[in-house]
């Protein structure tokens, strides 16, 4: 029997109904998610807590059920060093991309969790997972690594609902990250996340705080095709 002719036999069952309190608990985690930047605990995070938040990650969904998501768990000090040092090089050039008044600002901003944070997360997508051909990357061959975005939001929720935050580094040079990891040609780098407890959170989003740019109103991002 083939995988295929084996699925034609499930049977659905009823969806569950979340009442008013579980609906709530929700949207509370999904407004209260923040990028955190340097607010991390130093006390390592739970492992069990950790396994349910990776747990999560892994029950997002993926395109074809290709499920092409690595978690790499990053704590050794020397590793997370020389890492935050390639940060350090492409954070340089960064900063020399924009216009004088906003320089100053963008060096305010505090980008040291990789350092500060007990965990270091690299979230990676297995572009060879799957095969040549996946069901629903057929037209798109990037579905991949969009369910790969899922994952880290699935992660980043469940770690608000643990209490742990978690702050995403993206100012990196690939190829760095690469060498340093060992990650293969063929394995794309979504995600580098600094995870840890907090005790405080900014109220608002920090690059809105700061004044960096105003949020989008929700209505100016809908558009209703009828």
């Amino acid at each position: 029997m083939t995988p295929y002719t084996s699925a034609k036999a499930a049977v659905p069952q009823p969806a569950r109904r979340f009442d008013a309190g579980e609906r709530q608990a929700l949207y509370d985690i999904i407004n209260a998610r923040r990028d955190v930047r340097n607010e991390f605990r130093p006390d390592p995070i739970d492992p069990a807590a950790l396994r349910r938040i990776l747990a999560a990650a892994h029950a997002a969904p993926s395109v074809g059920f290709m499920q092409p998501w690595d978690f790499h768990l990053i704590r050794d000090p020397g590793r997370r060093a020389a890492v935050h040092a390639a940060f350090l090089s492409a954070n340089a050039e960064a900063a020399e991309m924009f216009e004088e008044d906003r320089k100053a600002l963008y060096r305010s901003l505090k980008l040291e969790g990789i350092l500060t944070a007990p965990l270091n997360i690299c979230v990676t997508c297995d572009r060879n997972r799957g095969g040549k051909v996946v069901l629903g990357r057929t037209h798109d061959s990037n579905m991949d690594l969009y369910s790969t975005v899922c994952a880290v939001q699935n992660l980043w929720l469940a770690a608000r609902a643990e209490g742990v935050g978690i702050g995403w580094v993206s100012i990196f040079r690939p190829d760095d990250l690469r060498r340093l990891l060992g990650i293969p040609d063929h394995v794309e780098i979504v995600a580098y996340l600094c995870a840890g407890y907090v005790d405080e959170l900014y109220l608002k989003p920090e690059l809105e705080a700061r004044g960096w740019r105003r949020r989008l109103a929700l209505e100016s991002v809908i558009h209703d095709h009828g």
